[in-house]
């Protein structure tokens, strides 16, 4: 398998069936082994009827149920955990990233830079005037502490080898410092300008103010971690006899 397509879900109903739909149009033509995982993180309307009924037509379907709601980040570590690619793509469940987008990730992932990460950085957000202020300052903040390098930290497509993420230690909201964990372990991050789209059905999860205080306790505890990281170079492997 080359790609696994990871996309938690919460009460996504409306979303689940024509997210699905673009993600196989956009990764279909592009001649490679993937799969799509949405994890549904206890929804209680019919995200998971919505789901299996497109079992039949979509091979590529897989679903991760999770018994109650768990958040972003557990959503995307079960999906990891149950992916099959030697990459994983991230997506948020609201429609809002763009799966046009994918096939020029899977080309950069596999281009001369040989990164261990891609950031998508949303051109240009389809969000209310809150949210986009919050996040510009959330940003200046997190490059100011932890110079991971990347302009849009929070924006949920992103593409990463497996092995990579299995290293990283876990932790509630650890999805919006994916590449500053990359980063400590010594990976490339390479930063794609990638749309955004405003969101047409369901509700968002979040809100401003909760998003703020849980990030700053984050943020320092990311900080931290990078001060006290020491991975060593590995100059060769010598194998034992047979």
């Amino acid at each position: 398998m080359d790609l696994s397509i990871v996309i938690p879900v919460l009460n996504e109903a409306e979303n689940v069936g024509p997210l699905l739909d673009e993600v196989l149009a956009a990764l279909r033509p592009v001649g490679i082994a993937f799969e799509v995982i949405f994890v549904n993180d206890g929804s209680n309307d019919e995200t998971a009827s919505r789901l299996a009924a497109r079992a039949a037509d979509a091979p590529e379907l897989r679903v991760v149920h999770h018994a109650r709601r768990y958040g972003q980040s557990m959503g995307v570590r079960s999906g990891v955990l149950a992916a099959r690619g030697t990459w994983v793509g991230t997506m948020d469940g609201d429609r809002q990233n763009d799966p046009a987008d994918l096939p020029r990730m899977w080309a950069a992932a596999n281009g001369p830079e040989q990164p261990g990460l891609i950031a998508g950085e949303r051109v240009k957000r389809n969000d209310n005037w809150q949210k986009r202020y919050a996040s510009r300052f959330a940003n200046w903040l997190r490059q100011k502490m932890l110079k991971d390098g990347v302009k849009d930290t929070g924006c949920g497509l992103k593409m990463f080898r497996r092995d990579l993420f299995l290293e990283f230690p876990h932790f509630d909201h650890m999805h919006r410092y994916l590449p500053a964990l990359a980063r400590r372990h010594g990976a490339k991050v390479l930063p794609v300008p990638v749309g955004h789209r405003a969101r047409e059905a369901g509700t968002s999860k979040y809100g401003t103010l909760d998003r703020a205080l849980v990030g700053i306790t984050d943020l320092f505890g990311v900080w931290w971690l990078i001060r006290r990281s020491n991975f060593p170079i590995r100059l060769r492997d010598d194998g034992g006899a047979s």
